[in-house]
């Protein structure tokens, strides 16, 4: 990969007296008016640094009456941080980005086949974000091709616990929804994912850009968190929205040692942008 000069642009922060959208937007100018004969890789590191420090807020996209897009580069937790720069790093591959194509793109990668039909139209399970999107032909799942073995996904957490989704608590028919959707995704058996204890020897065929999940053990969920991969001082490790620095970091341990820490981490999902 080539070098990259990268500039901060959360630094637009600083500036006082401007709307949130206009800080947004200023983002998204920026990143578009620096953007050069990148690869789709290049691109998604440029997105990624672009957003470095921005902190880490969960929740951003909850909380509203009816199912809206939610544009907000200001705050970000760790699938809003991936889904922005996958959003930023395929505008900018048109003829001419600009705000309106970005947002277009940050709408059909969130929702299912791009559409907003309520809350249940959000893709939550990240294996049902990987199977959309590669369906759109936005992203390549690469897990298998790297040596991944066969991940049986067994998703149940939302409609099993309602109480903790502010838009599931009192709602028995979206929670019916999404038990349907569950199902749907479990009957796939089309995942793969790299075990924790072969990501070494396969971690050379990752580049920076790919996108990395990191599967999880906890009964009912697939995929407990998101980066972007990042070689640095010749070790993999990557970018993320982190809750431990409360913000967006490179992560000062490679990605290997990360994995290992966790105790229910389990492996590994490796997805490409197109």
């Amino acid at each position: 990969m080539k070098t990259i000069k990268i500039v901060t642009l959360f630094s637009v922060l600083s500036i006082t007296g401007i709307s949130a959208q206009q800080i947004d937007t200023s983002l998204v100018g920026d990143y578009f008016a620096a953007r050069a004969n990148y690869s789709s890789n290049e691109l998604m590191v440029r997105a990624a640094f672009a957003l470095l420090n921005t902190p880490y807020v969960a929740h951003t996209l909850e909380g509203n009456a009816e199912e809206t897009l939610v544009v907000n580069l200001r705050e970000l937790d760790c699938m809003t941080f991936v889904e922005n720069c996958v959003a930023l790093s395929t505008a900018a591959q048109e003829p001419q980005p600009d705000y309106e194509r970005f947002v277009r793109q940050l709408q059909k990668i969130r929702y299912r086949d791009g559409v907003i039909s309520g809350y249940t139209s959000r893709l939550h399970y990240t294996t049902d974000w990987i199977f959309n999107n590669a369906c759109m032909g936005i992203i390549e799942d690469i897990t298998a091709a790297l040596g991944g073995k066969p991940f049986p996904v067994r998703v149940g957490f939302m409609s099993a616990h309602p109480e903790s989704y502010s838009s599931l608590q009192h709602n028995p028919v979206d929670t019916e929804k999404m038990a349907v959707i569950e199902n749907a995704i479990n009957q796939r058996n089309t995942y793969s994912y790299i075990p924790k204890n072969e990501i070494r020897k396969r971690q050379s065929q990752i580049k920076s850009g790919d996108i990395v999940g990191f599967t999880t053990g906890i009964p009912g969920l697939d995929i407990s968190h998101v980066g972007i991969a990042y070689w640095h001082n010749g070790q993999l490790s990557f970018i993320h929205a982190s809750t431990k620095a409360n913000k967006v970091v490179i992560n000062p341990e490679p990605l290997v040692d990360y994995c290992k820490a966790i105790k229910t981490n389990t492996g590994i999902v490796v997805l490409r942008v197109k």
